[in-house]
């Protein structure tokens, strides 16, 4: 079975899967994460490089004043705990997305567990924190337009240099997409990495997508055509 080098996944389904269990949208939010930690784990042994995950949107802050607080302590912890699991699995962890809008305790954690395991390589693991694809891109023409009037950007720009100024820069684009929980839409997530990629949407609750599932959609995306412009992948040729 070939493993996709760059799998991404929208985290959806925890609120729906608590409240079906009659508990508070945050007890999903909580096993939801628990789960996380199980997936980077499973990724890792299944031989996937490059795990990125949809956790906190640039729309999310619209929920509830009690969800959103609920989420920040969960970051909170989170982050600390990452520290370990990062060195556990050997895991390299990138935040993407505009963290200057968190507290600045969040941002610093975030500054120390980027650097805490700037050199580990088994597993890239992105978090997609206040992320949305299109506030992305307009940050990075921002900065495009900024380096353009200092002297640094030459032009014609081409989609290697728009690439370069994506917060995902020197991640390779995602080979598979997973959504849990049933929905079939993007969510303003990668809209520029996902050109190429396979989608696979699946029923199932994040909290419930465990190992099995990861190989379901693995298995899944090993049945299609993998075609770019018309022509097949060479690695499947």
């Amino acid at each position: 079975m070939k493993i996709p080098n760059h799998i991404a996944i929208i985290l959806d389904g925890n609120g729906r899967w608590a409240k079906s269990k009659g508990m508070p949208r945050g007890y999903g939010h909580v096993k939801g994460c628990e789960n996380l930690e199980d997936i980077c784990e499973a990724a890792k042994e299944l031989g996937v490089k490059y795990l990125t995950v949809y956790a906190f949107s640039t729309e999310n802050w619209k929920r509830s004043r009690e969800e959103v607080d609920g989420l920040m302590k969960l970051f909170r912890n989170y982050l600390k705990k990452c520290l370990k699991i990062s060195q556990k699995n050997n895991m390299r962890v990138r935040i993407i997305g505009d963290p200057s809008a968190f507290d600045a305790d969040i941002q610093e954690s975030i500054q120390k567990l980027e650097e805490f395991s700037k050199d580990f390589d088994d597993l890239h693991f992105q978090i997609a924190l206040n992320y949305g694809s299109r506030d992305e891109i307009t940050r990075a023409v921002n900065r495009m337009l900024e380096d353009q009037k200092n002297g640094k950007l030459s032009v014609p720009v081409t989609e290697e240099t728009i690439s370069d100024y994506l917060d995902t820069a020197g991640i390779p684009d995602p080979d598979l997409l997973i959504r849990t929980s049933g929905e079939l839409r993007l969510s303003n997530y990668l809209l520029w990495q996902l050109a190429y990629t396979e989608f696979y949407f699946v029923d199932v609750p994040w909290p419930d997508f465990k190992k099995d599932e990861l190989v379901k959609a693995i298995e899944k995306y090993n049945e299609r055509d993998r075609r770019f412009g018309g022509v097949k992948e060479a690695q499947n040729v």
